[in-house]
């Protein structure tokens, strides 16, 4: 593996503020609060569930001021493969932080292309039940040494091949020029807008106060239940809010980089929360929230909207919702696979990654083979369970990227005090501190089996890396120069 030769073809700088934005709004609420918040209800046990999205929407304008920040001052395309390098320095931890970040994503990010394609089919259900039947559902468990049981749930449904294909789909679709893309993401942007724009809307007329805030006993009691439920409801909520730093993944593709980068992520996190907050009030106002609960644990708990908008308007409102939805959540998808086919290019770039992803479409000048190795991948892991599939994501992420990217800006920070800075993180360091605190009280609530996929995918990165460290002769096995010895006199 080595760098890619500096006279291979070069990305263009096509992404404009608005369309940078425009990326980030589609990728962050793509299907996830259509299908999660008969979730987030029932782990929350009642109406407070909206301290999770309150709790998530802090947890995001903390944690993309820690982007905004590393994306200004590293505006090249990765992410957080060139923020890990440079923060833990290129040559020695540094290095095997970005390698540890390129590894999970190549879990984590068909993970979340995936999700969304699996959204979108079970929307596709509500216009054509058939797609529910089932073909074959399975269990495969197994031990691992020193981390205990595990099991991986695999289900097959007419659904299933419509999540694939829309994965197939989204990668035609961005087999092109940048340019193109950023005008193919404004009209996607449209349709995302409009749809949520008559989910808030529908709700806000139809509002019912009594439903909306009716809590059960003891709603507020800070016991162990209460946080546990916190836990869960935040780790749904960091799902659906998740995006907001898709345009660091395409640095070297936005103009003016260090001023839209940190602009994109402000805006897009800004405007998300404002929308979701006043979604989820409204639909808390329409749905009871014990009927939401209920729900949770039946097959319709994947087009809530197209039941209240049946509710409120009749049969074809609910079809007109569902059509709207698979528009976000391809939206999504699109945006997904836009990002992070950026990162394994990058890294290739750099002599860390294998060199063929390096490579740059001859006509287009875009990462051709690195998008379309993680779009197939993606179509695989359409095969798993979609509550399965968030809960792995969010996990593994909080795990091997965000905690140590927050960290690696304090060290930055502190061994560093010269290093470029075009934004500053408002209020250093409490946004950076708040983050850690938020990602770590997720994964201290958490106690299923997503916690050992991470362990597992964690220890196999490593071994991995030491072992090729070992054979390349890189950090730590690197040789030492000699000491010359002073001549004799």
């Amino acid at each position: 593996m080595s760098a890619s030769n500096d006279t291979s073809p070069q990305l263009v700088r096509g992404v404009g503020l608005s369309e940078a934005t425009a990326l980030n709004m589609i990728d962050m609420i793509g299907v996830g609060p259509f299908i999660t918040i008969p979730l987030i209800v029932a782990a929350a046990g009642g109406p407070q569930a909206m301290l999770g999205w309150i709790a998530g929407a802090v947890l995001a304008i903390c944690d993309g001021l820690v982007w905004a920040e590393l994306g200004a001052a590293m505006p090249g395309s990765g992410g957080s493969y060139r923020y890990l390098s440079e923060c833990y320095g290129p040559r020695r931890l540094g290095r095997l932080m970005s390698f540890l970040f390129i590894w999970q994503l190549s879990f984590s990010a068909p993970l979340s292309v995936a999700s969304g394609c699996i959204g979108l089919s079970q929307y596709a259900a509500y216009i054509l039940p058939g797609l529910q039947r089932t073909h074959s559902a399975s269990v495969v468990r197994w031990n691992a040494p020193g981390i205990g049981p595990m099991e991986l749930h695999l289900v097959i449904t007419n659904a299933t091949f419509v999540a694939m294909a829309t994965c197939v789909f989204a990668m035609i679709l961005l087999y092109r020029n940048i340019t193109v893309i950023g005008r193919l993401s404004k009209l996607l942007w449209v349709g995302v807008l409009g749809t949520i724009a008559w989910v808030i809307i529908a709700g806000v007329t139809h509002f019912n106060s009594q439903k909306a805030f009716d809590f059960p006993p003891g709603a507020f009691h800070l016991d162990n239940a209460f946080l546990l439920g916190l836990g869960s409801a935040l780790l749904v909520a960091t799902y659906d809010y998740w995006g907001y730093y898709n345009v660091c993944f395409i640095g070297d593709e936005i103009k003016d980089p260090a001023r839209n980068i940190p602009r994109a992520l402000v805006y897009s996190i800004v405007a998300v929360a404002a929308i979701y907050v006043v979604m989820n009030i409204s639909i808390l106002g329409v749905l009871p929230w014990r009927e939401l609960a209920g729900i949770a644990k039946s097959e319709t708990r994947f087009y809530v909207i197209s039941t209240m908008m049946q509710r409120i308007y009749g049969p074809w409102a609910g079809y007109v919702a569902a059509v709207l939805i698979m528009w976000t959540a391809f939206a999504s998808v699109f945006s997904l696979l836009l990002g992070y086919s950026r990162v394994p290019y990058a890294a290739a770039r750099d002599g860390n990654y294998f060199r063929v992803f390096a490579r740059v479409h001859s006509v287009h000048r875009f990462p051709n083979v690195s998008l379309l190795a993680l779009g197939l991948i993606s179509v695989v892991f359409c095969l798993l369970r979609l509550a399965d599939v968030i809960a792995a994501l969010v996990v593994i992420r909080i795990v091997i990227q965000f905690l140590v990217q927050a960290v690696g800006l304090l060290w930055l920070r502190s061994r560093r005090p010269d290093f470029p800075r075009p934004f500053r993180m408002w209020f250093y360091p409490i946004p950076a501190l708040l983050a850690i605190c938020g990602f770590a009280f997720v994964l201290a609530s958490r106690r299923g089996n997503e916690i050992r996929y991470a362990a597992v995918i964690l220890l196999l990165g490593l071994m991995i890396y030491f072992l090729r460290a070992w054979l390349e002769k890189v950090w730590p096995f690197e040789a030492r120069a000699p000491v010359e010895s002073a001549p004799a006199g």
